[in-house]
């Protein structure tokens, strides 16, 4: 079981290798999903997760996105798996579990850094977490 601290990761790094961990056989725990980071131009990014996509319970249609941090990544985990309707990738997702925060039970376990650290980025203006978005 690998625990991975989700704080400053860049979400398609953290999404792509979670994916292949997974599909490996590894049971994989992400914590602190709110605090990953998107990279990209801050109105782009908004523009994709706000208004080209409908939200959950809305009368639209489309795809649906929930607004809770921990499920925007598990979705972009999710769409680095081969068929995650049936077969390897619905077994992957499975073995695949996001908390916001640490939970109890995490708390003094060994964890994988996955993060950054915030200097090293070129532009603070270039990155989004999760967090911003789920709002």
């Amino acid at each position: 079981m690998k625990i991975i601290d989700g704080k400053n990761a860049i979400l398609g790094r953290l999404a792509s290798y979670v994916a292949k961990e997974a599909l490996k056989g590894e049971e994989i725990i992400i914590l602190n999903c709110e605090q990953a980071i998107i990279t990209g131009n801050k109105k782009d990014i908004r523009e994709k997760f706000e208004a080209k996509r409908g939200r959950v319970g809305s009368t639209q249609k489309g795809p649906k996105v929930s607004r809770s941090s921990e499920k925007i990544v598990k979705r972009a985990i999710r769409g680095m798996l081969p068929n995650y309707r049936d077969g390897r990738g619905r077994d992957a997702l499975k073995r695949i579990k996001c908390y916001v925060g640490i939970p109890k039970e995490y708390e003094e376990s060994k964890k994988i850094s996955a993060g950054r650290d915030k200097s090293k980025f070129q532009s603070q203006t270039k990155i989004v977490s999760v967090k911003e978005i789920s709002k």
